[in-house]
C-alpha cells in the first residue's frame, strides 16, 4: 500500500476581502472577490501533494451534481490529486462557505453550509479499492451523517474508522469546533481509540479535553498545552496527539512525551489570509509521519507549511514544496 487518503469535508470558497466587520445594518467594503476549493479533502490533499509531488495523493468525499462539484473536481484533477473517489449527488448541492476575511490582518469569517457533506457516509468509499498507507477523515463533528449514533462503536465514524484500521491503513483525525464542548466530545471521543493521530487546534483540543486553553484576555496558557494533549491521549489516541495554535504547535507521542515547537516570525504584511491555515499544518504534519519524521520535525514542517499557506488569500495559492517550505526557516526564523 502506498500514498496517502483524505476523506471528508469539501468546499467550493467565496473568498471576499473586506475593509472590517459592519454594526448591525451598516455596510463593508468588499475589495476583492476569488474562488477556491476549500475543506481538508481538498486543502489538506493539495498541501501534501505540494509539499512532494511523488506522493500518491487520494481525494475522498461528496459534491453535488452542479457546478460548484464540476469545479472541484477539475481543480484538484489539475493539482495531480486523484479525484475518482469524489461521488456525485442530486440530493444536496455541493458544500460551501462564504468567506470574509479583514484585508489589514487576514482575520476570517466563514459563513457555511454543509450541503452534499452532510450526506457523506461510509457507503461512499470503497474500502476494497483503498490502498494506501495513511489516511485522515475530517472534519469529526461536521460530518452529519458519520456523526450519527452507532449501537456498537458509538458513532457510525468511529465505525468507519475501525474498519480503515482493519485493513491496516493508519488513521488520522481532524476536527470542526462548530459545536457546544459537550456534543464535541459525544460526536468525537468514540472515534479516538480507532484515531492513530489526532491533529487539531488549540481551541477544538481544549474543548474534548475540558480544559480552557486560553485566558479571559485570549492569551495561550502555554503550560495547560501538555495536559491538554496527554488528556486526549488517554481518551484512546493510539499514536500522537498533535495540536496547532498560532503561537506555536505541541505533541504527545506514543511514548507519551511531550514536544513543542513555535511558529515562525513572520514580519508585517506577510499574512494575506488564514483560510485552510489549519489544514496546511495538518498537511506538514501527515507528510512527516507519511516519511517517517520524528514529531519535532513534523511539527516544525507543520509550522512552516502552515506559514507558507499565510501568504496568499485563498487555502492553497500559497502552498510550496518542502524545499522551498524548509526555507522559510531560514528567511524568517521562529518566535
Amino acid at each position: 500500500m502506498d500514498g496517502i487518503a483524505i476523506a471528508g469535508t469539501l468546499v467550493v470558497d467565496t473568498i471576499k476581502m473586506i475593509d472590517g466587520y459592519p454594526e448591525k445594518g451598516m455596510i463593508a467594503d468588499i475589495s476583492g472577490i476569488s474562488r477556491g476549493i476549500g475543506g481538508c479533502a481538498a486543502n489538506t490533499a493539495c498541501g501534501v501533494k505540494f509539499l512532494d509531488p511523488s506522493i500518491p495523493v487520494k481525494s475522498l468525499g461528496l459534491v453535488g451534481d452542479d457546478d460548484n462539484g464540476t469545479f472541484v473536481l477539475e481543480r484538484l484533477s489539475g493539482y495531480g490529486i486523484d479525484a475518482t473517489g469524489i461521488r456525485r449527488t442530486s440530493g444536496a448541492a455541493t458544500s460551501f462557505s462564504d468567506v470574509m476575511t479583514i484585508e489589514s490582518t487576514g482575520e476570517r469569517t466563514f459563513f457555511h453550509d454543509r450541503g452534499a457533506c452532510r450526506l457523506f457516509s461510509p457507503e461512499h468509499v470503497d474500502l476494497e479499492a483503498l490502498d494506501v498507507r495513511l489516511l485522515l477523515l475530517g472534519y469529526g463533528a461536521l460530518l452529519d451523517s458519520m456523526d450519527q449514533e452507532d449501537a456498537e462503536y458509538g458513532t457510525i465514524m468511529a465505525r468507519f474508522l475501525h474498519d480503515i484500521k482493519k485493513r491496516g491503513v493508519l488513521t488520522a483525525m481532524d476536527v470542526a469546533s462548530t459545536r457546544g464542548a459537550e456534543r464535541m466530545k459525544q460526536l468525537v471521543l468514540p472515534s479516538l481509540k480507532y484515531t492513530d493521530y489526532l491533529i487539531v487546534n488549540e481551541v477544538e483540543g481544549g474543548m474534548l479535553a475540558g480544559i480552557e486553553p486560553r485566558d479571559v484576555n485570549g492569551a495561550l496558557e502555554q503550560e495547560r498545552l501538555p495536559e491538554i494533549c496527554r488528556t486526549l491521549k488517554k481518551s484512546g489516541v493510539v499514536k500522537w496527539v498533535v495540536i496547532h495554535a498560532p503561537e506555536l504547535g505541541c505533541a504527545v507521542d506514543e511514548n507519551g512525551d511531550y514536544f513543542e515547537e513555535p511558529s515562525l516570525r513572520l514580519p508585517k504584511g506577510y499574512i494575506v489570509g488564514a483560510v485552510g491555515a489549519g489544514d496546511a499544518f495538518c498537511a506538514g504534519v501527515l507528510y512527516s509521519i507519511y516519511q517517517g519524521l520524528s514529531v519535532k520535525e513534523a511539527l516544525r514542517m507543520g509550522a512552516a507549511t502552515a506559514a507558507a499557506n499565510l501568504s496568499a488569500s485563498d487555502s492553497i495559492g500559497g502552498l510550496r514544496s518542502v524545499a522551498e517550505t524548509r526555507k522559510l526557516y531560514e528567511t524568517y526564523g521562529v518566535r
